[in-house]
């Protein structure tokens, strides 16, 4: 073997072997209802093992429900990520009621819908370029009963257990 091509080894394990930004769901609540749908609040932890920040390029979502999808969308140039450190992000997701009106069998059982949140984080870290983070979480969203939409409960005030995450 060469010396380029050792050169090439060596590079391509130190590369391999280098830590990397790493992130998770943390949490997924009720963040408010509308007449144009429900938005929910993901809560996502992300830690940087570099002494510089990392731009985040864009966080892709996609919310799937009895083998459907029943939301998706992106948020582009959402910040950056804190050099050694920890950063919590937040991700809106927005519902809409005709959504949920397909999903009538699995709400008339229990007034919730059973889900699975798809996330990626897509970072551009120097030298490697632009990687994603995938991230997945099951849980159950509790939608407003009529009583809260007409007394005018907000969804801090409603009763409902957050979603559980399936690690």
């Amino acid at each position: 073997m060469d010396i380029v091509e050792q050169a090439k080894h060596f590079v391509a394990d130190k590369v391999a072997n280098m830590p990397k930004p790493e992130a998770a769901i943390t949490d997924v609540d009720l963040k408010g209802f509308g007449f144009d749908g429900i938005t929910y609040l993901a809560k996502i932890a992300v830690s940087n093992p570099y002494a510089v920040p990392i731009p985040i390029g864009e966080i892709a979502y996609k919310v799937n429900s009895s083998g459907r999808g029943i939301a998706s969308g992106s948020i582009p140039d959402p910040g950056s990520l804190k050099a050694n450190d920890k950063t919590m992000l937040d991700v809106t997701i927005k519902v809409p009621h005709s959504v949920l009106i397909s999903l009538i069998r699995d709400i008339g059982a229990d007034w919730d819908i059973d889900y699975e949140l798809e996330l990626g984080l897509i970072i551009d870290i120097p030298v490697f370029g632009n990687i994603t983070i995938p991230m997945s979480y099951k849980g159950e969203m509790k939608l407003p009963t009529i009583s809260d939409l007409f007394m005018g409960k907000q969804p801090a005030e409603m009763e409902g257990a957050p979603a559980v995450a399936d690690a």
